[in-house]
């Protein structure tokens, strides 16, 4: 028998999966398939990071974080680069620690529900 799994793995997996008896089938990627790859991978570990229960938010958070620093070496940044626009983007739009929700916008003509509504 056979598991599918057509994505990107850590480097050691394949060792470790060896260790634990079985044969993994591996190939490696070329620059644009690696690139397209840790995309995927990327939003794969969001997802986990998204579902994990509070005691493994962080372990998913990590993992989050590899595949971050995976990305900006195969396009040649640099945490700096990340750390530095982040920086200017939370100056210019502010971060999330005010947890402001979103629920819609409405038209500049359009009554807001609930809004005082007086004649002129």
């Amino acid at each position: 028998m056979r598991t599918e799994h057509h994505k990107l793995v850590r480097d050691l997996i394949p060792q470790i999966i060896r260790e634990d008896g079985l044969s993994p089938v591996v190939r490696l990627l070329g620059e644009d398939d690696y690139r397209a790859a840790l995309r995927e991978k990327l939003v794969e570990e969001a997802g986990e990071a998204r579902d994990a229960p509070a005691g493994q938010l962080l372990a998913e958070l990590a993992d989050l974080v590899e595949v971050i620093e995976a990305l900006l070496s195969a396009y040649q940044l640099t945490w700096e680069d990340l750390v530095a626009l982040a920086g200017r983007k939370r100056s210019e739009r502010g971060g999330f620690t005010q947890k402001i929700f979103l629920e819609y916008v409405a038209d500049r003509e359009a009554p807001v529900p609930g809004a005082d509504r007086r004649s002129s």
